[in-house]
């Protein structure tokens, strides 16, 4: 039986997968070679040598990688934040920018503990994957009672994979129409929508395209079609003084805060860049008086 070094093995994955042209051949390599290995990627720095078996599936996945499979639909999981989230065909794969949306969202619940105790109420709209509400769940300390609303009967499928070992109620439906019973109550709305403009395909990465659904990539001419729906949603369910965090297109630094200020239910308009400096998702506080808004 031949047996061979992780290191050599990863090595010549990451000479393929950067003929194939990938970002992140390095990264890439590592996590299928683990994954044939059905390990850990740490264990791999403490593994002498792998056999035969590992190597075939090893090779397997690299050809598929190279062809633009996802990596994380390949391995079943993509990392978010401290958790590993189910994902494959037919949901978004939650991207690292998105942890940011996360971060700040649990500071306002932070904030919001006084008038909420430990168990405020939130609402993940577009949840997809459910990587949202699971971070929050994991991560707030106390017992938020949080509900995930999800449209796509595929991505629901991972959707209640995730959230349901966590105690997040999972409903499928559209976000316009969900959740009446808790008008009005809501600590935090927060959502990741599509949002990239129909004309702005071309600056989606092929992989993305071939693989990711699109009706969680493209919402309208100008990419905000669902923040336009999730503003009156938000509105709907959200208290006075509760909170709205939505993630946008890098472009859409200007028009997602004047969409939410033109509704007329919001104050504290702010948005925020991710790590990278590039607008990232905007912030808002649902007014104790709202106008009448017909997006």
């Amino acid at each position: 039986m031949v047996r061979r070094r992780p290191a050599a093995m990863i090595r010549e994955g990451i000479t393929q997968l950067a003929r194939a042209g990938l970002p992140t051949p390095r990264a890439d390599a590592r996590l299928l070679l683990a994954h044939a290995a059905r390990m850990e990627p740490s264990g791999l720095a403490t593994t002498r040598e792998l056999g035969e078996a590992v190597a075939r599936r090893y090779e397997e996945l690299l050809d598929r990688r190279s062809g633009g499979e996802p990596v994380q639909y390949l391995t079943g999981v993509a990392w978010f934040r401290r958790i590993k989230v189910l994902v494959g065909p037919g949901v978004f794969i939650p991207r690292p920018e998105t942890e940011t949306v996360v971060q700040f969202a649990l500071s306002r619940l932070m904030a919001l503990r006084r008038d909420t105790g430990p168990a405020p109420v939130v609402v993940d709209l577009c949840t997809g994957s459910g990587a949202i509400a699971a971070s929050i769940a994991d991560e707030y300390p106390g017992e938020p009672r949080i509900h995930a609303v999800e449209r796509s009967g595929a991505a629901l499928v991972w959707a209640r994979r995730n959230l349901e070992p966590h105690g997040v109620e999972v409903v499928h439906g559209d976000m316009a129409d969900a959740l009446h019973e808790l008008n009005g109550g809501a600590d935090l709305v927060v959502a990741n929508p599509p949002y990239v403009p129909t004309g702005a395909a071309g600056r989606v990465p092929a992989d993305v395209l071939a693989h990711d659904p699109r009706e969680a990539l493209f919402s309208g001419a100008d990419g905000l079609d669902a923040l336009r729906v999730l503003a009156g949603t938000a509105a709907r369910l959200l208290r006075p003084g509760g909170w709205l965090v939505v993630e946008h297109d890098e472009t859409q630094g200007g028009s997602a805060p004047q969409l939410l200020a033109a509704t007329g239910s919001f104050r504290m308009i702010e948005d925020h860049p991710d790590l990278t400096g590039r607008p990232r998702f905007v912030s808002a506080v649902r007014r104790a008086q709202v106008e009448e808004w017909t997006p």
